[in-house]
């Protein structure tokens, strides 16, 4: 039902298309948050470590985590649009700065196929391997996945569906490790681990993080992807709009609440999430739960252009 869904809204609603396109506040926003971030090294050179890291978690990781989710609408080229798709990929290595490792080329190259072939086997990186599926089972254990997803999110992909490395990936990590650097002269190591510590924290055991799990982990039979509505949306750019984004990839995430406004009658009737945090909770404490509570299938290849 899911994948008709956008078909039959277009056709009912096509006032849907003039919200595609780029969002002119995105780049000002990102742009707020990344010189923010830099101002922050500069705040914390000089503390203590406990506090690097409190602050790491309560405050820069979550910027870090929302630039992530920045990120993840500008590969849909929403910054400057699809007719300027270099701009867009160069504005998301900007993006990337302050999480402290390259990202922003790598998450483009493979976030196109978990829209393309959503849950396929070997094609989709989102899905735990079998092994994460077996191995954390227990709560002890699921929380244990919990803080180490930012670990399994970035080496999955290496080993489920290797791919050639790209220029755009090469240039990413020159001018991510180019501006690390800067920050270590400028500033010392704590800048550093502050930025660093604040991107894995906040991407494992987190509130935030609870959109991982949120968006397609079956919580019900039958429902693979589901959105959640509340606050934490304005930290993610709407990220939780997540059957809304599916459905129509090119709209940004400022635009998607207007989605669901004019085709209520397709959306207001699915189950969603109600708390990223309650997410968490069922997820580690319900035994029906687990990492391999998430549709897999079998795919064909699309042929590239």
């Amino acid at each position: 039902m899911r994948f008709f869904s956008a078909f039959f809204s277009l056709a009912k609603y096509p006032e849907i298309k003039t919200l595609m396109g780029p969002d002119p506040h995105l780049k000002w926003i990102v742009s707020g948050m990344v010189f923010t971030q830099f101002l922050a090294c500069y705040l914390v050179k000089d503390l203590s470590w406990k506090w690097i890291f409190f602050w790491a978690y309560a405050f820069g990781g979550c910027i870090n985590h929302s630039l992530t989710l920045a990120i993840h609408d500008i590969s849909h080229n929403v910054a400057f649009g699809n007719k300027q798709a270099k701009w867009n990929r160069w504005f998301a290595v900007f993006a990337n700065l302050p999480i402290g490792i390259p990202y922003s080329a790598s998450f483009k190259k493979y976030h196109i196929d978990h829209h393309r072939y959503l849950g396929g086997d070997s094609l989709d990186v989102d899905i735990p391997t079998d092994f994460e599926g077996w191995f954390f089972c227990t709560p002890l254990r699921k929380l244990l996945w919990l803080f180490l997803q930012p670990f399994f999110y970035s080496l999955r992909p290496l080993y489920v569906n290797p791919k050639a490395i790209t220029r755009m990936e090469i240039f990413n990590a020159i001018v991510q490790f180019s501006v690390d650097l800067i920050i270590y002269y400028l500033w010392g190591l704590k800048p550093i681990i502050y930025l660093i510590a604040g991107t894995i924290l906040c991407m494992g055991l987190h509130p935030i993080s609870g959109h991982f799990i949120a968006e397609h982990y079956m919580f019900l039979k039958g429902y693979e992807t589901y959105s959640y509505y509340g606050p934490l949306n304005w930290l993610t750019f709407n990220v939780g709009y997540h059957m809304e984004h599916h459905d129509f990839p090119s709209i940004p995430g400022c635009k998607l609440p207007m989605v669901k406004k004019i085709a209520a009658e397709y959306y207001d009737n699915l189950p969603y999430h109600q708390s990223w945090i309650r997410v968490l909770w069922d997820f580690v404490f319900d035994d029906s739960i687990s990492p391999y509570s998430r549709v897999k299938r079998k795919c064909k290849l699309a042929k590239e252009n």
